[in-house]
């Protein structure tokens, strides 16, 4: 007689393909019920991995009618509830976390709105980490604007991809001392990304687990602006370090800066701190002055409201010399620079806030 244990067990056998996690311990399946030779049970799948649902339904129903007796699978289809989208397994408990191999911290850089430097900031620090001796990972999930390959100068170049299927494997791009990876590496230059929610959650999937990040100590996360999926796919799928906000004194900046840090908050990811971008504007021929263009205490006042640090307050700079080779950061072409050097005490006193945490 068929048991439901042994369709448990062969069940247990049949993964995710972003996580390499069984759809049994992920909550995908529940509602098992064996009658006689016919076995019915739910597939209920988030919004991220709907774009799996033919797959796993074909492997649940070729695996279980393997099994002796079996004549007839049945697989209902479940709506998971708004909470289980938010951060719920199909059976009320919660996802688990899955830990990136090799990788020890993950650290994401987000803003509430775009427009107030974020990949700049994420770009800088990844980059600064690097000089100070770590092994660091780039993950550019702005997939609507996927800007870090112009910042780091490799636009042109195209990442390696090894094996094929599930088992398909990323080579980041090596740049200024960080392994990169980005969907502007993947599209045509001007070809726009006109996807909906569950195709961006699978591609940042297989950003965190089937690229080839090696040992890293730090990968740094860009997210796009906003409160979206992007960011609940993140949250749901990798315990992260923490988060970074990105302002500028901008009040409309704050706002939306605003919701940002709360959603994170909601969502128990812990917010590292705040960083308030374009926070002055220094002039190349009077490096002693400096203009508020975008008001000012806009990163202090966000900072003091939810009890997190300032890590920084970045001026705005112009360049007062040319390079002859690739756009590079900043903490890498100016080194001399207010900017540059407010970018190596921003990633040392991340470093040490996540060390004492961790």
């Amino acid at each position: 007689m068929i048991s439901e244990q042994a369709a448990r067990e062969v069940l247990d056998q049949i993964k995710d393909s972003g996580s390499d996690t069984s759809v049994i311990e992920l909550g995908w399946v529940d509602k098992i019920r064996v009658n006689q030779s016919r076995i019915v049970l739910r597939l209920n799948l988030p919004s991220f991995a709907s774009s799996q649902r033919d797959r796993l339904a074909k492997e649940i129903r070729d695996s279980l009618k393997n099994l002796q007796g079996v004549e007839e699978v049945q697989i209902e289809v479940g709506n998971p509830s708004s909470e289980a989208e938010i951060g719920q397994a199909g059976h009320g408990q919660v996802a688990p976390l899955q830990s990136i191999p090799g990788v020890r911290k993950v650290i994401a850089v987000s803003s509430g709105k775009g427009g107030v430097g974020k990949s700049t900031v994420a770009v800088n620090i990844a980059c600064a980490l690097a000089q100070q001796g770590l092994k660091v990972g780039l993950l550019d999930a702005d997939i609507y604007g996927p800007n870090i390959p112009i910042m780091l100068g490799v636009s042109d170049r195209t990442p390696e991809v090894i094996n094929s299927g599930s088992d398909q494997q990323i080579i980041p791009i090596e740049t200024c001392g960080i392994g990169m990876v980005s969907m502007g590496l993947l599209i045509e230059e001007h070809q726009p990304v006109i996807w909906r929610g569950p195709m961006l959650n699978g591609i940042i999937r297989q950003f965190l687990y089937q690229v080839a990040w090696g040992d890293k100590d730090v990968l740094i996360v860009d997210l796009p602006p906003g409160t979206g999926d992007a960011q609940l796919s993140l949250a749901q799928a990798v315990p992260m370090a923490g988060v970074i906000i990105v302002t500028t004194p901008q009040k409309v900046s704050l706002q939306d800066a605003r919701r940002g840090l709360a959603m994170f908050r909601q969502m128990n990811v812990r917010v590292i701190g705040v960083v308030e971008n374009m926070s002055v504007f220094i002039p190349p021929d009077r490096p002693d002055f400096s203009y508020e263009l975008f008001g000012s205490g806009g990163g202090e006042q966000l900072s003091k409201e939810n009890s997190v640090p300032l890590l920084a307050q970045i001026p705005m700079e112009l360049n007062t010399k040319e390079i002859d080779t690739e756009s590079l950061p900043i903490v890498n072409s100016f080194s001399a620079s207010l900017s540059a050097k407010v970018f190596n005490k921003l990633a040392e006193d991340i470093l040490g806030i996540v060390d004492d945490n961790c």
